[in-house]
C-alpha cells in the first residue's frame, strides 16, 4: 500500500510539474521560452524575449537581423538590458541590469491561459526623445492593463547615435539610405508579434500600436512607412507626432543633412572608415555623440522607412487608414522651458514673442494674450506646449479624420497632485507647472500610480485610471473606446463640432477649444527667418 501511495504521489508531482511547464512555457519561432508563473490576476509575464539578433559588431547600424534559434528552454523572467543612453531624465527608473548595445528584447504580459484565445494585442512604444527610455520602467509595466483582457507587448529599440546615425558609407552598404535603425527595430517587433503572438493567446489580426511622446512620434511614423503596412489594425498616440505643422515642421532630417552630420561625427572620433566606426567602444561612441549641441540624432528621410517626409505622406492621404485615438495633456510644456528660472511677466512675455517671431508676433500675441502677469504665465506655457508637441498632434488628428476612419480625440486635464520639488520630466516641479504635465497620463493608462509614491494620489486618480484603461482597451478590442461603465466618447468629426473627451475627475465630452491656435501653425510656410532660426 505504501508503494502504491508513493507511486501515486510521484505521478501527481509529475503531472503538476508538466501542467506548470505547459502553462509557463511557450514555443515561439526561435525556441521555447519559460516566463513567470501567473500572478494573482492570472496574468503571465514573459520578459526579455529577443526579437532580433544583438546589433553589435558588424551588425551595428544595420537593419535588425533574425534571432539565432536556441536549444532547450530559455528563461524569460527578467527584463533585457535597456538601450545605450546617457542619464538624461531623473524621473526615469529602470528595473533592468543597465544599458547595452545588445538591447533588442521585448516583453509580453498575457491573461490567456492557453493559445487559441485570440485576445486583442496592444504594442507599446516608450518615449524619451529618441535619446532615453526602456521597457523596464515601473510606470509602464503591462501587468495590470492585461487584466482587462488584452495582451500587452513592449519593446526596446535603439536610441541616439546607435539608432539614428547616417553616413554615406552606410547608405552605400544598404543600397538606399541610412539611419532610422530604431524605427526599423519597432517594425521588427511588430513582425515578431505577427508571427508569434498567437502562441500567447493573441490575435495577430487585432493589434493596436500605442505610445507616448517619442513613442507617439513613432506611432505616426509606423502609420506612414510602407514597411509596417498591415502589421497593426489601430493606433493610439499620446502627445506627439512627426507630422508637424506647415509653419513649424517636425524635425525630420534630410538624408543629405544626416549624412553630412554623420561624416562630421566620424571625423570627430578619428574614424576614417565604416569598420573603424564599428570598432569604437560603445561607451566612447555615446559620450562623443553627446558633446555640445552639434549633433542631433533623430528621424531621417532615408528612402526606405520614409520615402519622403512624414507631413507629405499624410497630406496626400498615403498613411495607414486605421482608426486613431489621440490627444495630449493640458500642460505639456513647463513655463520655464522658455524663461529659464524667471517667472514671465506680461512685459517679458510680449518682448520674448516679438523678438522670437518677428513679422508674425502680432498674430501670436492675439492667440496667446498677456494682458496681465498671470495671463502671461498661462500663455507662455500654452505657446511652448503648442509649439513643442500639441499642434503637431492636432495636425495628425486632422489628416487622419479626413480619411473617413474613426478618430477619437482626448485632453488629459487632471491636475495631478504633485508636491513642489517632485521630479517630473527631468525637472523639479513648481506650483506654476505641475498641472497635467507631459507624460503625466502614462501611469493612469497602465494603472501604475503606485509606481510614484511621492505623488499624493487621491481616490479620484484611481477612478480616472480605471476609466482610461477601459477606454484604451475597448478601443483595442473593437476600434471604439465606448462601453459599459464609462461616459460616452463621441467620434471626432466636423459635423459634431469636433468633440473632445476631457479626462479629469469629471469625464465629459466638450467642443474643441483653441482650434484657431492650432490652425494658425498650419497656415502657410515658415513666416520669417527669425522664426526659423529660433528652432535650430
Amino acid at each position: 500500500m505504501r508503494l502504491c501511495a508513493a507511486l501515486a504521489a510521484c505521478t501527481l508531482i509529475a503531472m503538476t510539474s508538466a501542467s506548470r511547464a505547459s502553462a509557463d512555457e511557450v514555443r515561439i519561432d526561435s525556441g521555447v521560452i519559460e516566463g513567470r508563473p501567473a500572478d494573482a490576476h492570472g496574468v503571465r509575464a514573459f520578459l526579455g524575449i529577443p526579437f532580433a539578433a544583438p546589433p553589435v559588431g558588424e551588425l551595428r547600424w544595420k537593419s535588425p537581423q533574425p534571432v539565432a534559434p536556441w536549444e532547450g528552454v530559455r528563461k524569460a523572467v527578467e527584463f533585457g538590458p535597456r538601450p545605450m543612453q546617457a542619464h538624461i531624465y531623473d524621473d526615469m527608473v529602470f528595473r533592468d541590469d543597465g544599458p547595452s548595445e545588445d538591447c533588442l528584447y521585448l516583453n509580453v504580459w498575457t491573461p490567456a491561459a492557453s493559445a487559441g484565445e485570440k485576445l486583442p494585442v496592444m504594442v507599446w512604444i516608450f518615449g524619451g526623445g529618441y535619446q532615453a527610455g526602456g521597457t523596464s520602467e515601473p510606470r509602464q509595466d503591462g501587468a495590470h492593463l492585461a487584466t482587462r483582457g488584452v495582451i500587452v507587448v513592449s519593446m526596446n529599440y535603439r536610441l541616439g547615435i546607435f539608432g539614428f546615425f547616417s553616413h554615406p558609407a552606410l547608405s552605400a552598404e544598404s543600397g538606399h539610405g541610412s539611419g532610422n535603425y530604431g524605427l526599423m527595430d519597432q517594425t521588427a517587433a511588430l513582425r515578431w508579434v505577427r508571427d508569434n503572438i498567437a502562441a500567447f493567446g493573441g490575435d495577430p489580426a487585432n493589434v493596436t500600436l500605442f505610445g507616448e511622446s517619442a513613442g507617439s512620434y513613432s506611432v505616426s511614423v509606423q502609420m506612414a512607412t510602407p514597411t509596417a503596412r498591415g502589421l497593426f489594425a489601430r493606433a493610439i498616440g499620446e502627445s506627439g507626432s512627426l507630422v508637424g505643422t506647415r509653419r513649424y515642421p517636425a524635425h525630420v532630417r534630410s538624408l543629405a543633412d544626416a549624412e553630412k552630420e554623420g561624416t562630421d561625427f566620424a571625423r570627430s572620433v578619428g574614424a576614417s572608415s565604416l569598420a573603424g566606426l564599428r570598432s569604437v567602444d560603445g561607451a566612447k561612441l555615446l559620450e562623443a555623440s553627446r558633446k555640445g549641441a552639434k549633433f542631433h540624432w533623430g528621424v531621417v528621410v532615408d528612402g526606405e522607412v520614409l520615402p519622403e517626409d512624414v507631413h507629405s505622406i499624410y497630406a496626400s492621404g498615403r498613411q495607414a487608414r486605421v482608426p486613431l485615438l489621440a490627444g495630449w495633456n493640458a500642460d505639456e510644456s513647463r513655463v520655464y522651458a522658455v524663461f529659464g528660472d524667471k517667472r514671465p511677466t506680461a512685459a517679458s512675455f510680449m518682448g520674448e514673442v516679438r523678438a522670437k517671431y518677428g513679422a508674425i508676433a502680432g498674430d501670436v500675441l492675439r492667440l496667446y494674450p498677456a494682458a496681465t502677469d498671470e495671463e502671461a504665465v498661462r500663455s507662455a506655457g500654452d505657446l511652448e506646449g503648442d509649439r513643442f508637441i500639441i499642434s503637431s498632434t492636432w495636425t495628425w488628428v486632422q489628416y487622419q479624420e479626413k480619411t473617413g476612419v474613426p478618430v477619437y480625440r482626448y485632453l488629459f486635464s487632471r491636475h495631478i497632485p504633485i508636491p513642489d520639488g517632485t521630479m517630473i520630466n527631468g525637472s523639479l516641479a513648481t506650483s506654476d507647472d505641475t498641472g497635467a504635465p507631459h507624460a503625466g497620463e502614462i501611469p493612469y493608462v497602465f494603472h501604475n500610480l503606485a509606481a510614484n509614491p511621492a505623488i499624493q494620489w487621491q481616490p479620484a486618480d484611481w477612478d480616472l485610471s480605471d476609466a482610461i484603461e477601459t477606454y484604451w482597451t475597448n478601443f483595442a478590442r473593437t476600434g471604439n473606446p465606448n462601453g459599459k461603465g464609462v461616459p460616452e466618447w463621441p467620434r471626432y468629426t466636423e459635423k459634431d463640432g469636433y468633440p473632445v473627451l476631457h479626462l479629469d475627475t469629471v469625464i465629459r465630452a466638450m467642443p474643441e477649444e483653441h482650434r484657431a491656435r492650432h490652425a494658425f501653425w498650419n497656415d502657410g510656410p515658415d513666416a520669417s527667418a527669425a522664426h526659423r532660426s529660433s528652432d535650430d
